[in-house]
């Protein structure tokens, strides 16, 4: 391969790397189908295309990626449940993550509720997803409290009040179920109280405008691939204010991943050159459900069966990290690509030779 070639190659390497682990690690071009996500909800999730802004996103940080939108407004999951629609769209595609959001209410109402109201629609959509794929992540929408609350019910009568009702309710939920959540309102109310003037309301007070579109897409950004969405797609808003959505949602989401169920499910490898010139490279693996995991560094060198595991390559070059993991899937195996670049070595200067000046004189002739 020339050197052109290659260097093209390399630039190609590093741009996958912020889908994995935010820029330390990659993996080959050709091992990487695009990532299939599913999001199913109400007008919280289709309004001002708020999928369609996740996947600019993402793109925009060099994420290969397809997303659909199951969406249906002021519908609950007991709607949702009786929708052939939906399950059309469920088996159009094996999709790797499925985003489920519940009408802005339904999971405020306390745990009885939740249990005869919502658990039962739930579980049969559940189920449809796991045959599709038994492997699909779910994750669980957090929403938000409305602007001043819920004046009909005094238990969510103000915004305070809303916001730890659904979250409550979300954490039920979630644990019901072994999820992960997407603590949107959460973000979304840092959001809201470190800049008040953005405007994450419409006028009816519980709706998103496109500011607030676009906390609930850095968001998801933020949490599916643990990477800050700082410099992306900014969905034709205000840079500083695309910035500082981008800033809070990583912040929010890099600061509670365990507490959220975030940190299931994944995969790092990360590499660097040691201060004492050591080439080291780090891999984590984190599936709380598999029943044995195996790391080869590639060199064929060693092997490894621990979740945590470091490794020292002896010399520059590019190597294959390949975990292989055993889990109710079955086994899968997961490349990365670890590269470390040998320093660019300048030719050894040619001394210049002594320049004469011809002092003479020339006569016209």
């Amino acid at each position: 391969m020339d050197k052109i070639k290659m260097a093209l190659l390399r630039k190609f390497f590093k741009v996958l790397a912020a889908f994995f682990c935010g820029g330390a690690a990659t993996v080959n071009a050709q091992e990487i189908p695009p990532m299939n996500v599913l999001f199913i909800g109400n007008s919280f999730t289709h309004m001002n295309s708020m999928p369609v802004m996740f996947e600019k996103l993402a793109i925009s940080k060099n994420i290969k990626i397809n997303v659909v939108m199951s969406a249906k407004s002021n519908h609950t999951f007991h709607m949702h449940s009786e929708r052939p629609d939906l399950y059309e769209d469920i088996n159009k595609a094996k999709w790797d993550y499925v985003i489920l959001q519940g009408f802005s209410r339904e999971l405020s109402y306390g745990n009885e509720h939740i249990d005869t109201a919502v658990i039962p629609y739930f579980q049969k959509i559940v189920d449809t997803l796991h045959k599709n794929n038994p492997c699909v992540k779910l994750l669980l929408y957090m929403t938000w409290g409305y602007e001043n609350g819920y004046a009909y019910m005094n238990e969510i009568g103000t915004y305070e009040e809303m916001s730890a009702s659904i979250e409550s309710g979300y954490r039920y939920l979630a644990e019901k179920y072994d999820l992960a959540i997407v603590p949107v309102g959460n973000v979304w109310k840092e959001v809201r109280k470190n800049y008040p003037d953005f405007g994450l309301y419409q006028k009816d007070e519980h709706h998103p405008t496109k500011i607030g579109s676009y906390v609930v897409a850095s968001s998801f950004y933020s949490a599916i691939f643990r990477s800050s969405p700082e410099g992306g797609y900014a969905a034709g808003l205000d840079t500083k204010v695309a910035l500082a959505i981008q800033k809070t949602a990583y912040d929010y989401i890099k600061n509670h991943l365990a507490e959220y169920k975030l940190n299931r499910d994944i995969v790092d490898v990360l590499y660097r050159f040691t201060k004492d010139g050591k080439f080291e490279v780090s891999c984590f693996a984190n599936f709380p459900k598999s029943t044995g995991i195996r790391w080869d560094f590639g060199d064929g060198d060693s092997t490894s069966s621990e979740s945590k595991v470091t490794h020292y390559y002896k010399t520059f070059g590019e190597y294959k990290v390949k975990l292989t993991l055993e889990d109710g899937c079955g086994e899968r195996i997961i490349y990365k690509n670890v590269y470390f670049k040998e320093p660019y070595q300048p030719k050894t200067p040619q001394a210049s030779k002594p320049q004469t000046r011809d002092t003479s004189i020339k006569k016209k002739i």
